[in-house]
């Protein structure tokens, strides 16, 4: 992976990961068109996938700070339940890594017709929750952070937005705009550091110079920090566009996006 390909797939993560059109996807399409392979492709997306990470903990950075500070007083609080909440949303996905993590992986080098086909959901789910109008609900209860959990976890489809599927959930069970966007963003840091855990334990156990294959530090280092300057911006447009309700436009972008990928 030469270090512009590397500088245009990171900032890609970096805008598609919070943005409702699907990282993953965007990631297969533009590996697709570089010839990269599936084992160097995985790694490279773990990497900038922690990037956007670490730029999620920087835009809500109080809202981390408010949940931990709530904690620490060891007290059935704001901040405690909005803790067990995250937690209840982590068990799907944490049953789809220890379980399906190998099929899962494999699929992403599977060719771009799931890609198309995912897309081509999430455009229908997004085009659903915007012109369905619930019951709004003023906090998110823990029945709804498990469903909106399941939509996550079914997310690890490449192509199937992981932000567009959990805020479309989310607006679909009647719970607020304003609190959904941040939600959304928070529940998916531990799944990713779990994650990245996971594929540390693989890479010791295959080998840094198998993992590391056609990817140089430079390439590493450019992607990972297109991917969290990107993500920066990316996350904090996304919370405003989610409080506007304006997610149409995004499901018009999916259709057209995964017809492409369906046609290549």
């Amino acid at each position: 992976m030469e270090w512009f390909e590397a500088l245009i797939l990171g900032i890609i993560q970096g805008l598609t990961e919070y943005l409702p059109v699907s990282s993953s996807g965007h990631l297969a399409i533009g590996a697709y068109f570089f010839g990269l392979n599936g084992e160097e492709n995985l790694t490279f997306t773990v990497l900038v996938h922690i990037a956007t990470v670490l730029s999620t903990v920087v835009v809500l950075w109080r809202e981390i700070v408010w949940i931990l500070t709530d904690l620490i007083r060891f007290k059935w609080n704001d901040g405690t339940k909005y803790t067990v909440n995250i937690i209840i949303s982590m068990i799907p996905i944490a049953i789809v890594g220890l379980l399906f993590k190998d099929r899962v992986e494999a699929i992403f080098g599977s060719g771009l017709n799931v890609v198309g086909i995912c897309l081509l959901v999430t455009a229908a789910l997004l085009a659903f929750s915007y012109w369905a109008k619930p019951r709004q609900r003023e906090h998110i209860s823990p029945l709804h952070a498990f469903i909106i959990g399941i939509a996550q976890a079914v997310a690890v489809l490449p192509g199937l937005s992981r932000s567009g599927s959990t805020i479309a959930t989310g607006l679909l069970l009647g719970n607020k705009k304003e609190r959904l966007a941040q939600f959304s963003f928070l529940m998916v840091i531990p799944p990713i550091l779990g994650e990245a855990l996971l594929d540390v334990k693989d890479i010791a156990e295959q080998g840094v110079g198998h993992a590391m294959a056609g990817l140089s530090p430079l390439s590493l280092a450019v992607g990972f920090l297109a991917a969290f300057t990107c993500g920066c911006l990316a996350c904090r447009w996304m919370i405003n566009i989610v409080k506007r309700g304006k997610l149409i436009w995004f499901a018009l972008y999916c259709a057209i996006v995964g017809a492409v990928a369906l046609v290549l």
